[in-house]
Parts: C-alpha cells; sequence; structure tokens
C-alpha cells in the first residue's frame, strides 16, 4: 500500500477563490503547444493560398483604408505615407479583434471538451492568444518590408534605440487581449447579452483607438479622453518606433502597463471561479 507522499497527484478543492493557479497552467504547457498547433492548422486547412490568407486581408484594408478616410475623407496620416500609418494599426488591432474574439467564447466555444476533460481551462484562452501571434508574425514581416521601402525613400525614420520596446508592446497587447477575453467569457456564462455587444462593442473600441486616425488628430478637448483607452498607448508607441512618426511617453506606457497587469489579474481571478460551476450554466 502506497504511502501518501508516494503519490504523483492529489485531487483536492481550491483553497482560495483568489488563487490564481499559474503553476497548474504551467503543468499543462505541452497541451497548450498541441493547442497552438491545431490552431494554426485550422486556420488554413484545405485552402489554396494557405497563410497568404494572413497577408491578403491586410493588404485590403489598408487599400480600403487609404481611400476611403485618406482620399475622400481627408484624416491625418501624422504626416505618413497612408500604406504604412494605416498597416502599422491594422496589425496590431487584428491581433487584438481576432484574439478577443476567439477567447471572449472560451466556456461557450468548449463546452462539449470542458464537460468530459480535465485541464486548466485557462489553457484554451491562451493557446488561442498565442496561435493569433503566428498570423501577426507574418503581417509584421510585410510591415517591416514597407518600412524599408519607405525608409530608403526617407519617408519614415524608425527610432532604432527604442526597438527594444516593441516585443514588450506585443507581450502587452497579448495579456491585455487575453485580460478582456476571459473577462467577457466569464460574464456571458450568465449573462448571455452579452453575446450580442461583442460585434459592434469591437467595432466601437477601433473607432476610440487610433488606428486610422492619430492621437495628435483628436481635439484637444477630448484627447485625454482618447488616452484612457489603454490600446492607444500601445498603437501610438508602436507606430512611433517604426515610423518616428506619433506620441511616446513613459508615462502613458506604464499607465497600458499597469490598467493591463490589473486586468489580467482580476480577469484571471473571476475566469477561475466560474469555472467550478459554467458547466452547470452553459
Amino acid at each position: 500500500m502506497k504511502n501518501q507522499d508516494d503519490w504523483s497527484f492529489t485531487i483536492e478543492p481550491k483553497s482560495s477563490l483568489w488563487r490564481l493557479n499559474l503553476r497548474e497552467v504551467w503543468q499543462y504547457k505541452d497541451l497548450i503547444w498541441l493547442f497552438v498547433l491545431r490552431d494554426i492548422k485550422s486556420q488554413y486547412k484545405q485552402t489554396i493560398l494557405g497563410p497568404l490568407w494572413f497577408l491578403i486581408g491586410p493588404i485590403f484594408t489598408v487599400f480600403t483604408y487609404t481611400l476611403v478616410f485618406d482620399q475622400i475623407a481627408g484624416i491625418s496620416t501624422d504626416g505618413l505615407p497612408s500604406p504604412i500609418f494605416y498597416m502599422a494599426g491594422i496589425i496590431m488591432w487584428n491581433y487584438f479583434q481576432t484574439s478577443f474574439t476567439g477567447t471572449s467564447v472560451t466556456f461557450t466555444a468548449n463546452s462539449s471538451i470542458f464537460g468530459k476533460v480535465y485541464f486548466p481551462r485557462l489553457v484554451s484562452p491562451i493557446s488561442l492568444v498565442l496561435s493569433n501571434l503566428f498570423k501577426f508574425i507574418i503581417q509584421f514581416f510585410t510591415y517591416i518590408l514597407l518600412i524599408f521601402f519607405y525608409s530608403s525613400q526617407n519617408k519614415v525614420k524608425p527610432e532604432f534605440d527604442l526597438i527594444y520596446l516593441i516585443p514588450i508592446l506585443i507581450l502587452l497587447l497579448a495579456a491585455l487581449t487575453l485580460a478582456f477575453g476571459i473577462i467577457t467569457s466569464s460574464l456571458t456564462t450568465k449573462y448571455r447579452d452579452l453575446n450580442f455587444f461583442i460585434g459592434f462593442g469591437v467595432t466601437l473600441l477601433m473607432y476610440i483607438s487610433p488606428v486610422i486616425y492619430p492621437i495628435s488628430a483628436v481635439p484637444v478637448e477630448y484627447r485625454s479622453i482618447a488616452e484612457l483607452n489603454p490600446i492607444s498607448p500601445l498603437l501610438e508607441t508602436f507606430r512611433f518606433i517604426t515610423t518616428g512618426k506619433g506620441l511616446f511617453s513613459w508615462a502613458q506606457l506604464f499607465y497600458s502597463s499597469t490598467v493591463t497587469i490589473g486586468l489580467l489579474v482580476i480577469g484571471i481571478i473571476l475566469f477561475n471561479r466560474i469555472e467550478r460551476t459554467f458547466i452547470d450554466t452553459v
């Protein structure tokens, strides 16, 4: 007969609702990787162009934005060529939007799996955020080509001294996306009305983020409100580093980082709490 210390795992109730339980998530890192590979393959499986679709969408979006917002509406691009201005915002926003809409339905979309097999439920949204990073990287390399093209014409001047911040910006955006997604997913298990809000809510959020316009174009009396959006400093800093144009502020970046970490902690706590009883409400 085995002693208690001989067991590999001990199944017991969680001691506190405030427990983040991140160590257990780390133990399932192999499962996260499998989910990431599954999501990447499923996105372009049985397609002719495969991952090229990740480029076609942003290119057509840039063309449309240039025609509508630059040529017709005449919205400022902060002195930058419109293709590179819009591409900077689009690749960052697409990553946020795709990851958020996917993670926001974690419980409802995976209820059949969650009801049969145990693993930390946080594995699912984390893997989705990571798999969308693959698409972002492909789009980012296209953006780099644009930077080289316009740099050769002296139309953009990247801030190479701050280039080390780019991975940090992407990490913060991923964390912010995960935070928004798991909070929304937790709430939609009980309040299904939120499912109807997600679609146009994301669209509204895009229009209050500096995707199609720079913060400098916002009227002074409304600028402080626009800067409360934690996504704004990330987009503006990314654009500033890669093109030399935009508003860069350490204070704003610190604000965005603080809000992101706070929302992520709240989201994980709420997610872990809903995880206990969600199968009774989904």
